[in-house]
C-alpha cells in the first residue's frame, strides 16, 4: 500500500518491484527477487524456464503487474508458480489501479 500511495498507477512493473523490495528491506522481511523456477518436461530440464517476481519469507509468491486489468492468465501464472514451487500462498498485485485494494488477488492452494 505504501508503494502505491507514494507512486500511484501508470509505471512499469519493475519500478514497483524495486520499491517493494526497498519496503521489504526497511521492514526486515527476508525476500528473494526474480527467483528461478526449474521446469521439467519429460526428459527435458529447463533450469531457467521460469522466474517468479518475489518470494517473501520463503512462504509467499508475489507477482507484480501493471496492467489495465488482471486476466485469468495472470491467475493461472500465479497458480502454476505455486504448484511448481510447492508454496501455498500467492499474491497477485496490480499497481495500475486507482486504489491498490482493487488490484490485489490472494491465492491459497
Amino acid at each position: 500500500m505504501e508503494v502505491h500511495s507514494a507512486l500511484g498507477p501508470g509505471l512499469l512493473e519493475g519500478v514497483y518491484e524495486e520499491c517493494l523490495c526497498h519496503e521489504f528491506t526497511r521492514n526486515h522481511l527476508v525476500f528473494e527477487r526474480q527467483v528461478r523456477v526449474p521446469l521439467r518436461y519429460r526428459e527435458l530440464n529447463l533450469a531457467n524456464g521460469l522466474r517468479l517476481d518475489l518470494l517473501v519469507e520463503s512462504l509467499a509468491v508475489v507477482e507484480v503487474k501493471s496492467v489495465d486489468r488482471l486476466l485469468s492468465i495472470h491467475d493461472s501464472q500465479l497458480l502454476t508458480y505455486l504448484r511448481l514451487t510447492g508454496k501455498r500462498l500467492g499474491l497477485l498485485l496490480n499497481f495500475n489501479v486507482p486504489h491498490l485494494r482493487f488490484g490485489i488477488r490472494r491465492k491459497v492452494i
